[in-house]
């Protein structure tokens, strides 16, 4: 018998969401363009302009969403570029707060936005 979700559990409770370890490892591309893998992007367009500030959003909110693994997360993102993203990243809440509670310093990066 296949266990279940807790009666009135949302998938967003039970999404699971990979987190780096450190940031310092996060050593992806800052520039070109760059096809994620499959895995990750399945549009059918996983083309990414890193010099155009709309597709490099959009690329750092796909694979923070789609990542099974951390490998995922050091290939594709960079630590000082998602520190200046982070703030403008539309995340499920979950998610965001997952990174927000192992790196204060994005939190903290988010209130200085916001204040």
């Amino acid at each position: 018998m296949a266990s279940s979700a807790p009666p009135g559990s949302r998938y967003a409770d039970q999404r699971h969401y990979v987190v780096a370890t450190s940031l310092a490892d996060l050593r992806g591309p800052v520039s070109g363009t760059v096809n994620l893998d499959r895995s990750l992007d399945w549009s059918g367009d996983a083309t990414y302009d890193l010099d155009d500030p709309g597709d490099m959003q959009v690329l750092y909110q796909t694979v923070l969403n789609q990542a099974a693994t951390e490998d995922d997360l050091r290939r594709w993102l960079h630590d000082e570029t998602l520190r200046r993203l982070w703030p403008a990243l539309w995340l499920p809440a979950r998610l965001r707060a997952l990174w927000q509670a192992r790196f204060p310093e994005l939190a903290q990066s988010s209130q200085a936005l916001a204040g």
